[in-house]
């Protein structure tokens, strides 16, 4: 038993042996620079790859355009970079590096500002900076307060004074002093406020939210869970906790260069905040325009993109009129934009209101503000509307809009043109006002088009922490590489025919301006005790 005994402490002294020697590891500046290093590198393909949170529908553009690629990075959360495992494990041991390392270094730095400059070497004429000075007639008590005076008017506040014994009748003094401490505390700030940043960021992760959102002209848009497109709630965020507001699109203004340059985008709108959002027509006038977002109750709207909506009028074969705009996502600069408008209860029976799944209609569409003088109109030649036509393929049979299977609205499902069940009628090309007039009797208008803007919508709440904690970094950065830390030592001596004066510099970088600075110092303190350099200077 007591062998066993033994056994076990040994084990567990080996343990908590490895234990400390790790933790060493990880708090060292050497592992929070590495951690720092691959946190920048595991950001990259957040910044290459579409990201899910921020915009899906380039995510579904991806899987087209990379039907085999995009599945294994979606495995290894390629379009959740942020929210992956891994990053969030090189994330919080940068935080715990951090921290460690910035409680040991505190110490150390405390330390010194407590208990002053430190003592004069023994030997000062091996330090980089020496000069002796011989005075003929004062003391060492009077010549130290001589120097002393002279130090500070070059501004060298933090000076220690020690009396050493007695020699020769009178006692020996040294005077240590210290400039450039902010060079540490400003590296302490760096870093420290790089934790600041970390846990803005952390916050921000736990309790903020953000979503996208789609707004025609004309439209309405309540800040509700079910309104948005896409929406990345944080992890201790509840669906009822989300700031009530309602916004509401009157006007979108664009205007470009005539190289199709965009100059300036604004978004006239009217919104309502607070218990009133939701119960009452949004009122306030607001002007959206990027770089200016609309702030309410802590969350932030932000003016992300722009297209149009084409506005299609469909008269089915019983009379019944369907008109709304639908939005089409732009393809280039000069927004040629495509999209699919699906009419799942188009051609029913008035009588009987039941869907014939076969007489679904669907218009596959390509959108051109701009339209060209001949044929074929498939590339716009300017931004902004001046000549707009959209060329529809129309659609007949099953949609499979009520298959359960989940699909984008911006796109027909070439699966079932392919096996039938959607049989293509043919395809027109129509300006304003034109209509087409299909077989069965049906005809479908091209009415015109109203813009459309995507905002995002977040709130975050470490967003001035972080905010904070980056000024300090710059500052902090700032004082660290413009602060040159140097220290001053003295020593005076009683001699017979007066007081001998050794001073010695020593500086950890830039010596070049300190050896300059150290002239003027044995400039003054020589002026100020009346003495005479020796041949020991160096």
């Amino acid at each position: 038993m007591r062998v066993s005994s033994v056994m076990h402490v040994k084990i567990l002294g080996r343990l908590a042996l490895q234990g400390r020697q790790l933790w060493g590891q990880l708090v060292s500046m050497r592992t929070a620079l590495v951690l720092l290093f691959l946190l920048a590198i595991a950001a990259i393909p957040g910044a290459t790859f579409p990201q899910r949170a921020l915009n899906p529908a380039k995510v579904t553009r991806y899987y087209n355009d990379h039907p085999t690629l995009a599945p294994i990075l979606d495995r290894l959360w390629g379009f959740d970079v942020f929210a992956s495992p891994w990053f969030a494990a090189i994330y919080l041991l940068l935080f715990i590096s951090l921290t460690g390392c910035l409680i040991s270094r505190i110490r150390v730095h405390l330390l010194p500002l407590i208990l002053g400059p430190p003592k004069v070497p023994a030997q000062l004429s091996k330090l980089p900076l020496y000069a002796v000075l011989d005075t003929s007639a004062q003391t060492p008590e009077a010549t130290a307060s001589s120097v002393l005076a002279a130090l500070r008017r070059l501004h060298w506040r933090r000076i220690r004074q020690r009396i050493h014994g007695e020699a020769e009748g009178a006692a020996e003094i040294t005077l240590s002093a210290e400039r450039g401490q902010l060079r540490e505390l400003g590296n302490l700030v760096f870093h420290f406020a790089l934790v600041v940043v970390l846990i803005g960021v952390a916050v921000g992760s736990l309790w903020g939210w953000k979503g996208g959102a789609l707004i025609v002209e004309g439209g309405q848009f309540c800040n509700a869970v079910q309104s948005y497109d896409q929406f990345s709630p944080g992890r201790l965020v509840k669906d009822e906790g989300i700031t009530p507001f309602c916004v509401s699109l009157r006007k979108f203004h664009a205007s470009y260069l005539p190289n199709g340059q965009p100059v300036n985008y604004s978004a006239q709108l009217r919104y309502t905040d607070g218990a009133a959002a939701g119960q009452r027509e949004p009122r306030h006038p607001y002007t959206l325009e990027v770089n200016h977002p609309l702030r309410m109750d802590g969350a932030g709207m932000f003016l992300i993109n722009h297209g149009y909506a084409p506005v299609l009028r469909y008269t089915d074969r019983y009379g019944t009129v369907f008109e709304s705009p639908t939005p089409f996502l732009p393809r280039d600069s000069a927004l040629r934009s495509e999209g699919v408008v699906v009419l799942p209860d188009a051609n029913q029976d008035p009588a009987t209101r039941k869907r014939t799944r076969n007489s679904e209609v669907a218009f596959e569409g390509l959108y051109v503000p701009t339209a060209g003088s001949i044929p074929p109109f498939v590339r716009s030649l300017y931004p902004a509307r001046g000549n707009e036509g959209i060329t529809l393929l129309a659609y007949r049979g099953n949609t499979g809009l009520d298959s359960g299977v989940p699909r984008s609205v911006y796109s027909l499902d070439q699966s079932r043109v392919s096996s039938g069940d959607l049989k293509l009628l043919g395809s027109k090309f129509l300006r304003p006002g034109q209509s087409w007039k299909l077989d069965d009797g049906s005809q479908v208008e091209f009415v015109g088009s109203k813009q459309w803007m995507s905002v995002e919508v977040s709130h975050d709440p470490g967003r001035l922490t972080a905010l904070t904690g980056a000024v300090a970094m710059v500052l902090g950065l700032l004082v660290s590489l413009f602060t040159r830390r140097r220290r001053l030592f003295v020593r005076l001596r009683p001699t017979t025919g007066g007081t001998r004066v050794e001073l010695a510099g020593l500086t950890r970088a830039d010596s070049e301006a300190f050896a300059a600075e150290f002239d003027r110092i044995e400039g003054a303190i020589r002026n100020a005790v009346s003495a005479e350099p020796t041949d020991n200077k160096e």
